[in-house]
């Protein structure tokens, strides 16, 4: 069998093992539109942004479905290496590329059913973009380069840890980084120290981006900032996933 051939069947196989689990369902699909849910009608009418809340906290949501997701790759990744799984596919002559790349497209595929149910979700509580059809291409690619970096850096967090629970654990950073971003409220709204770190990481230009295309007024600076960090992200999280597979396997 091809690579090609390997990783398909990985995928094939990580799909039913989140199928069999209730709990990686409703965190990857489900919490974020109770998030949606909570911060619109809970909390909506507390932030003053200019616009409808539920228009600017969207695209904030749609970083943070990407994010609600990771825990579970971390955690059936570092499975995989200390359930001795890893040793039947070497005997079997499976590709070690193969079982990286299963999990890395199996949490993309994922994230794109998340988002797609929230935006969904978002449309009927009166989401209304502005967004023409190029502006919802630049949507989608962005999500699918940030869900792509975030699976590679998820796991290798997953290898670099000892138990599947420190797994989870590792990939709590990335689920609450959104928080401290312009995801819920303006970052010139935040408290000292709060607001430049929100300024500054990572996500914050993603998020301006994603805002920006769906309001059919793109930042290019954001956009070169956005994929910047997606694509640094990446490469980072590939190579340290492969030196960590080679090490352990």
């Amino acid at each position: 069998m091809s690579t090609n051939s390997h990783a398909t069947v990985m995928l094939r196989r990580n799909f039913k093992h989140i199928a069999r689990n209730p709990t990686t369902v409703f965190n990857a699909v489900l919490m974020p539109i109770v998030v949606l849910f909570m911060f619109v009608y809970l909390l909506g009418d507390a932030f003053d942004v200019g616009v409808d809340y539920i228009d600017y906290a969207t695209p904030g949501l749609m970083l943070l479905a990407v994010c609600y997701g990771l825990g579970s790759t971390a955690v059936a990744v570092n499975s995989d290496m200390t359930k001795g799984i890893i040793n039947r596919f070497k005997v079997m002559d499976v590709s070690r590329g193969a079982v990286l790349t299963g999990q890395v497209v199996a949490s993309v595929l994922t994230n794109l059913v998340a988002i797609a149910g929230l935006v969904g979700v978002a449309f009927a509580l009166g989401f209304r973009p502005s967004a023409g059809f190029l502006d919802w291409l630049g949507v989608v690619g962005l999500v699918v380069l940030l869900g792509f970096a975030a699976a590679w850096l998820t796991v290798a967090l997953g290898l670099a840890a000892k138990s599947p629970e420190t797994a989870g654990m590792a990939a709590l950073p990335l689920v609450m980084l959104p928080f401290f971003s312009s995801a819920i409220v303006p970052a010139d709204k935040m408290g000292a120290g709060v607001r430049q770190f929100a300024e500054y990481q990572p996500f914050t230009p993603i998020i301006e981006t994603l805002r920006g295309l769906l309001n059919g007024a793109p930042s290019g600076s954001h956009a070169v900032s956005a994929i910047a960090w997606c694509a640094g992200i990446a490469v980072v999280g590939y190579l340290w996933a492969r030196a960590k597979f080679s090490r352990r396997a």
